[in-house]
């Protein structure tokens, strides 16, 4: 919890000095001396063309997934509603929940540990709170950090508002260097591209 603060902290602090941190649904330049996380967030968002709060909930995951790691934890797995960090050392399985589409629950990804530490994080048009420009249910970003799958996850799930959106906007994020898989959910549709296992 004292480390989740920090980082919180760490976030509000710049965004006190400059607002559009907060507010920008686009790219924004950041100092070369602010905070780790937020230069990670303005890095992942530069890669998305995303505003840098897309990358918030992986951020934090990841940060506090990876000190742990450094306490010397060998298995670390952060959720932060349902953006995650994780490093494991046997396979698990992470359940996809995507509202109201009749997938939502009878899928899983399978992550093997060697796949692992990665970021796998979800944006929704449809479930929760945060903004979305899209219509999917779920769209489920793999990449090489939490960082970058929380801003894919928002850049590709604004570019679905039919399922003939899908394949072009898997294009776009699969383009996107360090994201390895992704899984989009609109209503009966369901579309995959890169390396993605599922169950």
């Amino acid at each position: 919890e004292r480390r989740i603060k920090k980082s919180r902290l760490y976030i509000e602090k710049y965004i006190d000095k400059d607002s559009r941190f907060l507010t920008s649904l686009e790219p924004i330049a950041v100092e070369p001396k602010a905070p780790g996380i937020v230069q990670g967030m303005a890095d992942a968002a530069r890669l998305a063309d995303v505003g840098p709060m897309a990358a918030v909930a992986g951020a934090i995951a990841q940060t506090l997934g990876k000190s742990l790691l450094r306490d010397g934890c060998s298995d670390v797995l952060v959720e932060n509603g349902g953006d995650i960090f994780l490093k494991v050392s046997k396979e698990i399985r992470i359940g996809i929940y995507a509202g109201r589409s009749s997938f939502s629950g009878k899928l899983s990804l399978i992550i093997k540990p060697d796949e692992t530490p990665l970021g796998i994080c979800t944006s929704s048009g449809t479930v929760g709170h945060s903004l979305s420009f899209g219509n999917a249910d779920a769209v489920c970003v793999i990449a090489k950090d939490a960082f970058l799958a929380d801003a894919v996850a928002t850049a590709v799930a604004n570019r679905i508002k039919t399922p003939s959106d899908m394949q072009r906007a898997l294009l776009y994020g699969r383009s996107i260097r360090g994201v390895k898989g992704i899984v989009a959910i609109i209503g009966k549709s369901l579309a995959t591209c890169g390396s993605v296992c599922l169950d």
